[in-house]
């Protein structure tokens, strides 16, 4: 019996050892009214905040949120804005509300937010806690009838290579890591309260169209569609401006090889002469000469970031003009009609 009770123990404790993967973000309702209500606020100024909530196994459950103060450009004092945190996750302890960190909301304009920034808040997140997420919600999107709201971590193959500082192209082949395995986005399921529930069946009129929304109807998509159209052209620019980097570094590595090749043929005669002459041949390396110093390889991280930003700008494009299309062909219907 006492085997079999601690044989038991000791497989629950390995399974605990192992955590299963993140597969859904739960949020409740009220929370994703809070996180809205705080981003077209304060839009198209970029916001953000914490969320709290449960990490129950495979499910991370966001409960509650708050947001953080907006700082001016002279403060820049960052124990201020980690005792607010202490603060509010006390007061809400207090009243008895979930004050378990599981990671934090962030607005942004027309998708542009994989930058470096976000990843070094990941990395920084990470350290105290071991699963977290980003919500990252546009208001700007969410005005073309979208719910602009997606849940992202880091992938574990990215964030290794990343605490190595570690982004040359071998290593990127070694893990097989490319553009798109930088994030990973977690389903979101919207729950609700049976309270909840049903008092919003209580609210809802028995007939559900009771006046005809024309604004779905309108056919002007240009000034969203223009902006995506500057943040893809910047992020072009971007992009050329560091393939012009890994040109000159591959052109200097070849200009290397090229001094290599010539001062070890160079080295080899002169040390076929000293063995005609009967003395000690010389080293064929000399670590002190300027030409066998390695060229460093430019990181690929924001070429990565870059690519992932155009690749973004351009699903968005795509969505609003066959949108667009769709509402073209309709109205030319009912004109024909």
């Amino acid at each position: 019996m006492a085997n079999t009770v601690a044989r038991s123990f000791l497989q629950v404790a390995a399974t605990e050892e192992v955590a299963s993967p993140l597969r859904v973000v739960q949020i409740e309702g009220l929370t994703i009214l809070k996180i809205i209500k705080h981003c077209k606020e304060f839009s198209p100024a970029l916001v953000t905040g914490q969320l709290l909530g449960l990490d129950v196994g495979s499910v991370l459950e966001v409960t509650n949120c708050f947001p953080f103060p907006i700082r001016e450009e002279d403060e820049e004092i960052e124990a201020d804005g980690a005792n607010y945190q202490l603060e509010m996750m006390r007061c809400l302890r207090e009243v008895n509300v979930d004050n378990n960190t599981v990671g934090w909301y962030q607005s942004t304009l027309l998708g542009s937010f994989q930058t470096v920034e976000l990843i070094e808040t990941f990395m920084n997140y990470q350290e105290n806690i071991r699963r977290c997420v980003c919500i990252i919600y546009d208001p700007s999107k969410s005005n073309q009838g979208v719910l602009a709201l997606k849940a992202l971590k880091l992938s574990d193959s990215f964030m290794e290579l990343y605490r190595n500082n570690n982004f040359t192209g071998e290593k990127l082949r070694e893990k097989n890591l490319s553009w798109v395995d930088i994030f990973e986005e977690i389903p979101i399921k919207v729950s609700n309260s049976a309270l909840i529930s049903a008092f919003m069946t209580e609210l809802e009129a028995d007939t559900p169209v009771t006046q005809c929304d024309y604004d779905r109807l309108q056919l002007s998509t240009s000034p969203f569609l223009e902006r995506n159209m500057e943040f893809l052209i910047e992020c072009m620019d971007d992009l050329s401006m560091e393939q012009q980097k890994f040109q000159f570094y591959y052109r200097s590595l070849s200009r290397q090889q090229a001094q290599q090749q010539a001062w070890l043929q160079k080295r080899r005669a002169e040390n076929m002469a000293r063995r005609t002459a009967g003395e000690d041949p010389l080293p064929e390396e000399d670590p002190s000469n300027p030409i066998f110093k390695p060229v460093p390889e430019p990181s690929r991280l924001d070429s990565f970031l870059i690519t992932n930003q155009i690749s973004n700008y351009c699903n968005q494009i795509n969505g609003v003009t066959g949108q667009s299309f769709s509402r073209l062909y309709l109205m030319k219907a009912l004109h024909e009609n």
